[in-house]
């Protein structure tokens, strides 16, 4: 059934995209197209009962036009044949009145590429009962706990999603992928205290979901988390946990951005080959990691992906880049295009990696240091071009891996591209964040400023 429906969608897909691309080239025009499609449930329990039940299900076309060096973009949720024929009119019309950009171009790629179902989107025999049972449980299991308060947020989602793109050179590029996550917080009270802490967890299938552990960690980080208090104002060494570390490295990324570079606001764009971290620190762009849901086998191009060192003992390897930006660096293309159905071309990670260090979890976890497990004003907080940041801040003040004070409402302030500088030790052990977006060793900084 679920290969029949696929096949229909896929003729579908195809003989809109005929029709869009087509009345683009009668025009004298050259162009893409991203046709994004998929359906979705949402399931949220409240005080033992299914709050919500949402069943959604969406596609949307957007097209890209280049006709005399311009650019111009439109979209249409709807596909009856007048509402394509005026998205192309849309399009060709905003490009009419956009300034020349001799560098953006639509390729002359002509490639057939698609993801394998098998891996990205394996037959699913979990029932839509399973799926609001394990919301139920999740809520009811963690409200039963001692010291619960509820459990404000709770989720289960479950997804199929495909893209395609097509163009006028003959293109036609198409992923499809299926997820599953869950996803709950409880609120502790005890007294006048509170404190509230939330996890989650994503998989392909509904059967690799282990609820048992999420309520478990949930349970235990916000017990954990009540009797928070700030430490003194002081520098620490610290660590980011899994999480955060993901986040701080993504609120930075415009450092490896070509199209940043470009538009003359990446501090990294004339340091390529120059040392601007520690030399123990080797960090990666890995879209070819199937484990991860980052992975891509194109960019929005149909440019094939691949993996990209960004940064190779220390030193600047490369920026990213999509054909605009190559072609204005007079490089190549290095997979990284980004665009949605509703946006211009642009430049992104897919999934990073950063190589693991040398130092076993002993030895990284040996003494006195801080774990940060939260941060908030993560991007009113961080400045990408200058490097500087501060956000509020939660977590442990351990020692030798053992957590022995819980620290809330504490400031952590800094430059993100000296801390690069100020690497203490990288574990040996990685790590994928639950999203399963990157895959990282723990990183020890010294000398952070923190403010109780």
């Amino acid at each position: 059934m679920q290969t029949t429906l696929f096949v229909s969608i896929l003729v579908s897909a195809y003989s809109h995209a005929e029709q869009i691309l087509s009345l683009v080239t009668k025009s004298g025009a050259k162009g893409d197209l991203i046709v994004d499609q998929g359906n979705a449930i949402s399931l949220k329990a409240r005080d033992g009962q299914l709050e919500e039940h949402k069943v959604t299900s969406s596609r949307i076309f957007g097209l890209r036009v280049i006709k005399d060096d311009k650019v111009g973009t439109a979209y249409s949720e709807a596909a009856d044949s007048d509402s394509l024929s005026s998205l192309v009119d849309q399009a060709l019309t905003n490009a009419s009145y956009a300034a020349p950009e001799v560098h953006e171009k639509i390729l002359a790629n002509d490639a057939q590429l698609s993801t394998n179902d098998e891996i990205f989107c394996p037959n699913e025999t979990a029932t839509t009962d399973d799926r609001i049972q394990l919301a139920l449980e999740l809520e009811r299991e963690l409200a039963s706990r001692d010291k619960v308060k509820n459990v404000p947020y709770n989720g289960v989602q479950d997804g199929t999603g495909e893209r395609h793109v097509f163009s006028t050179a003959g293109l036609h590029a198409s992923t499809r992928s299926h997820s599953c996550s869950a996803f709950a917080y409880a609120l502790i009270e005890e007294d006048d205290k509170n404190a509230m802490e939330g996890s989650g967890q994503v998989a392909r299938l509904f059967s690799d979901l282990d609820r048992t552990s999420l309520i478990d960690k949930v349970y235990q980080d916000s017990i954990d988390m009540l009797n928070g208090e700030p430490v003194a104002s002081a520098h620490y060494d610290v660590i980011f946990d899994k999480e955060m570390q993901v986040s701080l490295f993504s609120v930075f990324a415009v450092m490896f951005s070509g199209k940043s570079a470009k538009d003359g606001i990446n501090p990294m764009r004339d340091k390529t080959g120059e040392l601007i971290a520690d030399p123990r620190l080797t960090l990666l762009d890995r879209p070819d990691n199937v484990h991860g849901f980052g992975y891509s086998l194109f960019d929005d191009e149909g440019t094939p992906s691949a993996s990209t060192e960004l940064i190779k003992a220390g030193k600047l390897k490369s920026l990213i880049h999509n054909s605009m930006t190559a072609s204005y660096f007079k490089t190549q293309s290095t997979g990284h295009a980004k665009r949605g159905p509703r946006s211009a071309l642009g430049v992104g990670l897919h999934q990073l990696e950063i190589a693991a260090g040398d130092a076993e979890d002993k030895k990284l976890h040996g003494g006195e240091y801080l774990m940060l497990t939260d941060l908030t004003g993560m991007h009113s907080g961080a400045n990408a071009i200058s490097g500087e940041f501060s956000f509020g801040a939660s977590g442990y003040l351990c020692e030798n891996g053992e957590r022995f004070q819980s620290v809330r409402n504490v400031t952590v302030a800094g430059n993100f591209y000296q801390m690069l500088q100020n690497i203490n030790m990288i574990g040996n052990r990685q790590h994928w964040n639950w999203q399963r977006s990157a895959l990282m060793p723990s990183i020890r900084f010294s000398d952070v400023a923190i403010s109780g």
